[in-house]
């Protein structure tokens, strides 16, 4: 093949002739949000970067933030900052994440836990506030992500409560007529994740919800793999509890802390499990007793880690400014784009999608799916293409639409079919290659 130019950077050319090269840098071209991935720390070298839903990249911004942090208000204020911005943080941080990402209200949202320690928390607030004895059961699906299904096993079993299984096909997600033949008058809490974390299946969370509180029980959504890259508005579908990571999408950084999402119509009265000082109405009263503290302040429970907040504070001020809306769009463009490069480069070789076709069903990352891709993943991370495997044969291609340019994807999936053809899957159908 020949060699040819993007960015000024050498790149091997499409087997159309360049066809597909072109309309990278022409969608490049054309994107209103193409500046903003100049503010990522690492999109100026060659590195293709196809795995931001799982972990974002830092800002250029994000050193000197946590700098000036240990030198003006660690190092500065020392234990005065407690009192005159760190303990308000989780609430700031929390309120500027519903406002921008979220679509709640102030005073709903508070930056907490692990996402792991906070759904435990909202499913067992959650199964108290219904308050029913006769709603024994717990729905959930079985292509979850892990966590979600290991912690309501363990809750199911703490809790003497049954499970309710909605059997979900990998390759899509659950449908508003599964959660509506899986509750009723038993049903407490369903548990469903807003986006599959293996096929990308965008589940309708307005209509879900709707379903599951006309059988009189209440939701929680896993936000993880939509919030910061699809619309989303808590409020104003009803949705009762909600829990997301940071390190996604919002770019808080390795192991940055989840947050916690509950309706106001909820707060009054509800108690969350894990008591601890942050959570009382008085931290450093030191009193005996827990008395829980009124709001969203109760979820908090341990020391609040105000470290892992600082980086996700420069993404939301970038949210803000470019609104959900435009950054929905240019994830719609970019899944769209990775399409167009399967179709084109990879179902010819035997790959196989598992994600809808429809971008309107789906988040901000595909998955594909080939014999070969565990060993091919390794290979291309030691190329600097970075997509994520999950098994049993599936890559995903997580695009995040304020880092990700066009031509980054398509050199990306360039790189994916050159390893495919050279372990000798050429064009095994017969297919035509455009």
């Amino acid at each position: 093949m020949d060699a040819g130019k993007v960015n000024g950077q050498e790149t091997r050319q499409d087997p159309d002739g360049g066809a597909l090269l072109r309309r990278a840098a022409e969608l490049d071209a054309a994107d209103p949000l193409a500046p903003y991935r100049d503010l990522f720390i690492g999109t100026d070298t060659p590195l293709s970067y196809l795995d931001g839903n799982s972990l974002g990249r830092p800002l250029k911004r994000t050193p000197q933030d946590i700098s000036d942090f240990i030198r003006d208000s660690w190092g500065g204020r020392l234990i005065r900052g407690w009192d005159e911005e760190w303990l308000e943080l989780p609430h700031t941080i929390g309120d500027q994440l519903g406002r921008a990402v979220l679509g709640a209200a102030p005073g709903q949202t508070v930056i907490a836990d692990s996402t792991t320690v906070v759904l435990y928390k909202l499913i067992r607030a959650a199964v108290a506030a219904v308050g029913d004895t006769e709603r024994t059961e717990i729905v959930l699906d079985t292509d979850n992500f892990p966590t979600d299904r290991y912690l309501v096993e363990g809750i199911a079993r703490e809790e003497g409560l049954t499970l309710r299984w909605i059997e979900s096909d990998p390759s899509s997600g659950v449908s508003v007529a599964q959660v509506r033949e899986a509750t009723g008058p038993a049903t407490a809490v369903v548990l469903l994740s807003h986006v599959a974390y293996r096929s990308g299946f965008l589940a309708d969370l307005e209509a879900i919800t709707a379903a599951v509180h006309d059988a009189g029980a209440v939701v929680v959504w896993d936000l993880c793999h939509s919030a910061g890259s699809v619309e989303i508005d808590l409020d104003g579908a009803g949705v009762d509890f909600a829990a997301g990571c940071t390190y996604k999408y919002l770019n808080g950084g390795p192991g940055s802390p989840a947050f916690a999402y509950v309706n106001s119509r909820h707060l009054p009265g509800l108690q969350q499990p894990i008591w601890g000082w942050m959570g009382r109405k008085d931290s450093f009263e030191m009193a005996a007793g827990y008395e829980p503290a009124p709001g969203i302040r109760s979820f908090l429970s341990g020391t609040p880690a105000i470290f892992g907040m600082l980086a996700m504070r420069g993404t939301l001020d970038l949210i803000e400014e470019a609104g959900m809306a435009a950054i929905r769009e240019k994830s719609f463009k970019l899944t769209g784009f990775a399409v167009e490069l399967f179709e084109a480069w990879l179902e010819p070789l035997g790959v196989r999608l598992t994600s809808p076709r429809d971008p309107q069903q789906r988040g901000s990352h595909i998955t594909v799916d080939h014999p070969a891709f565990r060993d091919v993943t390794a290979e291309l991370w030691e190329q600097d293409v970075i997509p994520d495997f999950r098994a049993p044969q599936g890559i995903r291609i997580g695009l995040s639409p304020l880092s990700t340019s066009f031509e980054e994807v398509h050199r990306g999936v360039a790189a994916i079919r050159e390893r495919l053809e050279g372990r000798g899957f050429d064009n095994p159908r017969g297919m035509p290659v455009n």
